[in-house]
């Protein structure tokens, strides 16, 4: 070794020392600045849903149905009424739905259909079970959960040729109002599809 040689050994040794330091102080300090960030972000996610009361009131309006025959037999206008309120630990939601054939509401073939479940917390945030609806072969295996500005309902039944429905039901506030969106899925294929648009008419 070559007295140039045998004068950068001690640099060299001091550089790896100082390699192998900010490796031990950097590596642990990056994992703490990783953990950090997605448990903020996991925080924020979850403030930005929203709470249950904010989806209180009386909603009404109106939205088309589309079903997977329509291009034979046309689409129907329903007419929408929404109540979501407390109830007990949890909350209900109560919809009325008007429904005109043919997409004309001055057809005199009108159907009135009236339904109404309660929900209460379930064990994590956000999640609801509805109460008496537990038992996808009698009135469906229903339960809500909130993400961001909506409000999801999901009902699964099993028929009794062994297939299976679901229908989903998404609730998200505009401004004062509300958009609806249903659909109707039966052993994985479309069945129907509603749109609608609905106003807060109270509280």
């Amino acid at each position: 070794m070559s007295l140039g040689q045998a004068g950068l050994a001690p640099v060299r040794r001091i550089g790896e020392t100082m390699a192998r330091t900010r490796h031990y102080l950097i590596t642990p300090l990056a994992t703490v600045i990783l953990v950090a960030a997605s448990w903020l972000g996991a925080t924020a996610a979850m403030a930005d849903d929203l709470p249950v009361k904010s989806f209180y009131g009386h909603f009404q309006g109106s939205g088309v149905a589309e079903n997977s025959d329509s291009l034979y037999f046309g689409v129907t206008v329903r007419d929408l009424d929404v109540k979501i309120g407390a109830e007990g630990t949890g909350f209900y939601v109560e919809w009325t739905s008007v429904i005109r054939g043919g997409g004309d509401r001055n057809n005199s073939d009108i159907r009135r259909r009236t339904q109404r479940i309660n929900f209460t917390p379930g064990d994590t945030a956000n999640f609801f079970n509805a109460v008496g609806r537990q038992d996808p072969r009698g009135k469906g295996l229903t339960w809500a959960q909130i993400e961001k500005q909506t409000l999801s309902v999901y009902v699964m039944q099993i028929t009794e040729a062994g297939g299976y429905v679901i229908q989903t039901y998404k609730r998200t506030l505009k401004g004062t109002g509300m958009h609806l969106k249903l659909i109707n899925v039966a052993n994985g294929e479309p069945q129907r599809e509603v749109d609608a648009r609905l106003v807060k008419v109270g509280n």
